[in-house]
């Protein structure tokens, strides 16, 4: 075997080893063994020597690859390994770039790709999902990894984990954290970063994930919430809101005054601000538009509801806090979702059918999902301005105890 530089070939053991000196006037010199080709010994100022491979990739480039230094392997023990190292590239290895390889992938910690799998998935996830999976991703939750190369976590150490949240949190929470962090590996095997590897959290221990709520607000527990928060404040709005639409929380909270209409009278929730990512126009009751148009407005801020520049309504634990202790036993342990659930199920209860419900509430399953969802692509915008109009209705008849008025829908 012959190669580009300057060669000497000799038999390489431990005499001709100790007789070999760097040739005068040169800062590197390679002496080739005679008995193995591509095997040998290279010198370099300042006295260093070390085992050297050379040979031909599958690419046709030609290769080096440092055994070992000859201060830490004899002649004999350096030439079997040379032996190995020649014999994997005979069935195709590439030792070099494979060396190379390994070196990129530590290099890629937990903590470095976390950091670009959420820029990367941060312009298709809600705000609040955004905001979850950097809490789980980048928090005290998987700690232990954030200094391990991707490609170096095993099912042990995310089971670890998951263990670790169980007893620091509790099973939901853990389940919720298995979740996104097997959403972050599935990325990165699309990504082509783990290679020909497996997501570590498959087959790992899945916490049991809490029942699915079933809470109704009976009307006696809605009216005591409605007249608890009043019309006062963000909060009382907010929630007022929320029973009339049955909108999400973020949705209500998030509301800006560039999504109204209110000459129209209309609401329309972007598809960036919406769960399914679909935009949602609602033609918006009297009673619903008489608490928008109660909001102080100002030129300065965009959103209705909240303190901060750059974020709606967000003070939803203390608020809710001071809900309950002001209700004093009036409802049942509740959660701010149950009005939508309490929403949806009302107006089944005075007689809007499902498909309409679904599309008030801009809920993409049941009548919506599947096949129907594919061919029927209306939004039903008059069966759902009249049902919301009912509903708003039925509200306020709870609230007033009496038959309201019924006023017509007018557009101004």
């Amino acid at each position: 075997m012959r190669f580009p530089g300057v060669f000497v070939n000799m038999r390489l053991d431990l005499k001709t080893i100790a007789a070999t000196i760097l040739p005068k006037g040169k800062t590197d010199h390679i002496v080739w063994d005679d008995e193995l080709p591509g095997f040998g010994l290279r010198l370099r100022a300042g006295g260093h020597r070390s085992w050297i491979v050379q040979y031909r990739s599958s690419d046709r480039h030609t290769r080096r690859a440092t055994i070992a230094a000859v201060a830490k392997l004899g002649p004999a023990n350096a030439r079997q390994a040379a032996r190995k190292l020649l014999a994997k590239v005979a069935l195709g290895h590439d030792p070099q770039e494979e060396k190379a390889s390994k070196r990129r992938q530590a290099a890629q910690t937990f903590h470095s790709v976390v950091e670009a799998y959420l820029a990367a998935k941060r312009p298709e996830l809600r705000p609040v999902s955004y905001r979850i999976a950097k809490l789980y991703l980048t928090g005290p939750y998987f700690e232990p990894l954030h200094s391990l190369g991707v490609t170096a976590i095993t099912r042990a150490d995310v089971a670890s984990c998951i263990r670790s949240i169980v007893r620091k949190h509790s099973a939901p929470t853990a389940a919720a954290a298995r979740r996104a962090l097997s959403a972050f590996f599935a990325w990165t095997i699309a990504d082509g970063l783990l290679g020909s590897g497996s997501n570590p959290v498959g087959g790992s221990h899945r916490p049991d994930d809490p029942k699915p709520r079933d809470h109704v607000l009976a009307p006696a527990e809605l009216v005591a919430i409605w007249n608890a928060v009043g019309c006062d404040d963000d909060y009382g709005r907010v929630i007022r809101l929320l029973v009339l639409t049955g909108a999400r929380a973020s949705e209500i909270g998030g509301m800006r005054w560039s999504e109204l209409d209110l000459d129209a009278g209309a609401w329309t929730l972007p598809a960036e601000r919406s769960k399914n990512h679909r935009k949602h126009t609602i033609t918006l009751p009297l009673a619903i538009r008489a608490i928008i148009e109660s909001v102080p407005r100002t030129d300065e801020r965009d959103y209705l509801f909240g303190a901060r520049a750059g974020a709606g309504f967000t003070s939803w634990p203390w608020h809710k806090q001071e809900l309950d202790h002001c209700l004093a036993g009036k409802v049942k342990p509740w959660r701010v979702h149950d009005i939508r659930r309490t929403v949806a199920t009302g107006m089944a209860d005075i007689g809007i059918e499902p498909h309409v419900i679904e599309a008030a509430l801009n809920h993409y399953s049941g009548h919506r999902a599947g096949v129907a969802g594919v061919y029927n692509r209306s939004t039903y915008e008059r069966a759902v301005t009249t049902a919301l109009a009912r509903w708003n209705e039925h509200v306020l008849t709870l609230v007033e105890g009496h038959l309201p008025k019924v006023v017509p829908l007018v557009r101004r």
